[in-house]
């Protein structure tokens, strides 16, 4: 409805998927029980880290990183950001993201609930459903996907995410803030 076609007042329609731009991906997007989500992990203090750039997020990448032991939410930045790939209409699966190792190694070894990344998916193409069921296996780690990091220094933040409360679904688009 428009004022201009004559209607009295405005009033948008909007239909999009819940993988759609920036959205959280909930473990019910490949395990059937679960579409519930922890808001306390959503939102709190974040490292945001620099990924080596000629690599996909492997058990070395991480072992790279050093992320210490008790982060609980991290932003992985990799050449992802560097393409603008967010920025793009098409779809692009040449993306850079977690292979099986790398996901494996993070469950394993950190302290990790929250994972978020800057394309459409954490991991890298090749590998998609092998690194959601090895995240998303144990229910207690949330993926943020979509997110534009360009702009913005490594370095620990406060993370604020809200996704639309959608019941029954296995994803949710987000909006999410970093605060310095």
């Amino acid at each position: 409805m428009s004022m201009k076609n004559g209607s009295d007042y405005n009033f948008s329609e909007m239909r999009l998927p819940v993988h759609s731009g920036t959205h959280v991906d909930a473990p019910g997007h490949y395990f059937d029980d679960v579409d519930t989500l922890d808001l306390r992990v959503l939102n709190g203090p974040i490292l945001l880290v620099d990924v080596p750039r000629e690599t996909n997020v492997t058990a070395e990448a991480m072992k790279f990183l050093s992320i210490p032991l008790g982060v609980k939410r991290v932003l992985f930045r990799t050449l992802n950001t560097d393409r603008r790939l967010m920025y793009t209409k098409a779809f692009d699966s040449s993306f850079v993201g977690f292979t099986k190792d790398g996901a494996q190694w993070l469950v394993d070894n950190t302290s990790i609930k929250l994972v978020g990344t800057g394309y459409l998916s954490v991991a890298a193409f090749d590998e998609l459903v092998a690194v959601h069921q090895v995240f998303l296996k144990n229910k207690d780690i949330i993926l943020v996907e979509g997110l534009k990091l360009d702009d913005v220094e490594a370095g620990i933040y406060s993370l604020h995410c809200l996704p639309l409360r959608l019941v029954g679904a296995e994803g949710s688009p987000i909006r999410c803030i970093l605060i310095l």
